[in-house]
């Protein structure tokens, strides 16, 4: 989009360098030179020097300064980013400019995107520490459920801003979510608090022109040194905040940057995914390609003795984001995090989702047992959450929960035959196949081969069970071997969280 398009820009010579420092917004009050990194505050006609910007991390996003786009039939341009930190990794908010002046912002949504715009509330925000993580409120007549309640800081900034928290002082960030996908966040860097309110969106949808043309990484500048064997290790994946050593099974943490110090975690008795990382198949008319790889473990908080296991594997595309295949006693699964927060029955037993009720099927703890591949969010082995599985018919509404998070996940079955299919693995269908396989119609005649076979399959059930009461989950796989139905068949995994 061309400038003209926007209101006359204002532009004077940097403090620091006298590069030319541009704002096309009169909203803006600071920016970040983009040749000194200066940070420079506008009063008036004058510019002042207050310091330095840190430089970015590289994230490397499709989306850059300048690009422009449409939302609500309304041309924008993005003139500043925003990069934030927080416990489990980072995330990016670009400033966007809309040709009648007002302002927006362009966040991530795990893969997706969230667009947002300023909030005016009539009434004074209370504080951060009010707002309990699964608790419900009301903003503005609406209903809302509390997603998420972190500590963040500002990790890096570029072009021009509304406004720019401290550089790495710690704040709080509250995000909220309401049953038609409407997303509240809540900022506490500032006082009063600022509140913007959005949506998911396509970047598709968002007709952008101005974009990167190369939004995969540089292969030779992301390989480096594993920090416990010294393999190399290659990132491939463009958001990634944790990767594993392919040689002796680390789990490394690239939260900081590659630049940073890598911390790393040793992992015993490797976890052999069925699908390879790196696969690359076909389902809902998009192509994936497998990058992450969990072996998950659910525990009854009514019986600690009763444990049951599946997997997960994450799955990349650039235009959609991430999905998750899940693999289960009960079947194959695609699962992806919902934006809206579904509205939960007053007893707990019931969740209902734009329109539909789900009854509570069971709830259970969760936790990761081994990791491979890439991940968006910093993961560890011995994460844990608490789980509660919603079904109605042939789909499954998940809630996971942690201390400062909640997440839910919609997901529906899919055919052994068809995950084999998708990714090619026709000489793997046996292997593939699980309880989803259903049992022969009761309506034909049961001869008696097929009454030595029942037989043969209970015999080899009998021992299967045998060997899972004894089956230690740190050094065998127990997804196959339980005999309970797992709580993670289509629904229950580490999500990474919301948008922040």
């Amino acid at each position: 989009m061309a400038t003209e398009s926007l209101q006359r820009a204002y532009r004077a010579p940097c403090p620091g360098c006298g590069a030319p420092v541009e704002f096309r917004s009169a909203q803006s009050t600071h920016a970040v030179c983009g040749y000194c990194q200066s940070t420079v505050l506008r009063q008036g006609e004058t510019l002042s020097r207050i310091g330095k910007m840190a430089e970015l991390f590289d994230d490397h996003s499709p989306l850059q300064l300048q690009a422009s786009g449409i939302w609500n039939n309304k041309p924008f341009t993005l003139v500043g980013r925003l990069q934030y930190k927080y416990g489990e990794g980072t995330w990016t908010e670009w400033y966007a400019v809309l040709v009648d002046g007002s302002s927006a912002y362009l966040s991530e949504d795990n893969g997706a995107y969230v667009f947002s715009t300023p909030l005016q509330t009539q009434r004074d925000m209370p504080g951060a520490e009010t707002f309990r993580v699964g608790s419900s409120t009301t903003m503005g007549g609406k209903a809302f459920s509390v997603a998420s309640n972190n500590q963040v800081a500002l990790l890096s900034a570029q072009g021009e801003l509304p406004h720019l928290p401290e550089l790495g002082k710690s704040f709080a960030m509250v995000e909220l979510r309401s049953a038609d996908g409407a997303v509240l966040s809540i900022d506490y860097s500032s006082q009063p608090p600022e509140v913007s309110i959005g949506q998911s969106v396509l970047l598709d949808d968002l007709k952008l022109s101005g974009l990167r043309d190369e939004s995969v990484k540089n292969e030779k500048g992301q390989q480096f040194n594993c920090p416990n064997c010294g393999a190399t290790v290659t990132v491939t994946l463009a958001s990634s905040k944790s990767i594993t050593c392919g040689s002796c099974h680390s789990i490394i943490d690239l939260s900081q940057g590659i630049g940073a110090e890598l911390k790393h975690a040793i992992q015993d008795e490797p976890v052999e995914p069925l699908i390879a990382l790196g696969s690359q198949g076909t389902l809902q008319g998009a192509t994936w390609q497998v990058v992450g790889f969990q072996h998950r473990m659910g525990t009854d908080p009514s019986d600690p003795d009763e444990q049951f296991g599946w997997e997960e594997y994450l799955l990349y595309n650039l235009k959609r984001g991430f999905i998750f295949l899940v693999d289960s006693t009960e079947g194959w699964s695609v699962v992806k995090p919902t934006t809206g927060a579904p509205v939960l029955s007053e007893d707990g037993r019931s969740a209902t989702y734009l329109g539909t009720r789900y009854q509570l099927k069971e709830s259970y703890s969760a936790e990761t047992s081994y990791v491979l591949g890439e991940f968006y969010w910093q993961v560890t082995r011995g994460q844990k959450t608490s789980n509660r599985d919603f079904v109605s018919g042939a789909s499954l509404l998940s809630l996971e929960q942690s201390a400062n998070e909640v997440t839910w996940s919609l997901g529906s079955k899919i055919e052994s035959d068809a995950v084999a299919a998708a990714f090619k693995l026709e000489d793997k269908k046996d292997l593939l196949k699980r309880s989803d396989a259903g049992p022969a119609s009761a309506g034909k005649k049961v001869g008696c081969g097929t009454i030595i076979l029942v037989i043969f399959v209970i015999l080899l059930m009998l021992l299967i069970m045998s060997r899972c009461s004894s089956c230690d989950p740190k050094t065998e796989n127990c997804s196959s071997s339980s005999s309970r139905s797992s709580g993670g068949s289509y629904g229950g995994f580490s999500s990474g969280g919301g948008h922040k």
